[in-house]
């Protein structure tokens, strides 16, 4: 049986998933989340409805960074993106967490909060995400000073997970120029080939942004 990936192509976790198949030309079947009794499967399989969720052979495989596991373990291919160097795999699996939790959570912060009604919206935790996606600029903006990739000299699992972090991070709350190794970091992240695929396949949905996708990238 052919891996299938439940999924939507402008989601940010979705695309983190994306990158890593692109990546080794892993051949899969997409489950398209806005196809009719796909959410309703979704749902069986993972009650919490969240995805990208990914099965093979029967089993589900559930959250991005397992998902990634699973794909290097089961389809290894060219491209390590668990590095088998144990010291950089901690270094990858860190950065990460680093994007995820303190990138792309904020930045989902200000999206979801606007699609609520407008009596139920959370200011004060927009401005904290604010303030998190400010200190989490200034930080990895030292951290990539001296690394092309996230977790140093290689594409990694921490690459797959920071591209969409920063793409949408930077639409939604921008990089400010000064921090120029962060701005040149997401500038490599679009020109990788896979999340490049991953962009383009997204930019038909860029409707869906409900803050207004801008004019670039």
């Amino acid at each position: 049986m052919t891996v299938e990936l439940f999924a939507h192509p402008f989601s940010s976790y979705c695309q983190k998933v994306l990158i890593a198949l692109y990546e080794n030309d892993v051949a899969f079947t997409w489950r398209m989340i806005e196809d009719p009794g796909v959410g309703e499967e979704l749902a069986r399989l993972w009650p919490m409805k969240r995805f990208p969720i990914l099965r093979e052979n029967g089993r589900v495989v559930m959250e991005t960074s397992a998902i990634i596991e699973y794909l290097q373990l089961h389809h290894p291919g060219p491209v390590r993106l668990i590095p088998d160097d144990p010291e950089l795999a901690i270094e990858a699996r860190m950065m990460d967490r680093v994007f995820d939790n303190y990138i792309m959570t904020p930045q989902g912060k200000f999206v979801f909060d606007a699609l609520r009604p407008a009596e139920s919206r959370d200011a004060y935790g927009v401005e904290e995400a604010r303030r998190m996606l400010d200190v989490s600029y200034d930080w990895l903006d030292g951290r990539m000073k001296d690394r092309i990739w996230a977790a140093g000299d290689d594409f990694t699992l921490a690459d797959c997970a920071a591209a969409p972090s920063l793409f949408y991070a930077d639409w939604t709350h921008a990089i400010p120029d000064r921090f120029e190794h962060l701005r040149a970091y997401r500038a490599r992240l679009l020109q990788r080939p896979s999340f490049a695929r991953a962009v383009e396949e997204a930019r038909r949905f860029r409707h869906y942004f409900p803050l207004g996708a801008p004019d670039r990238d």
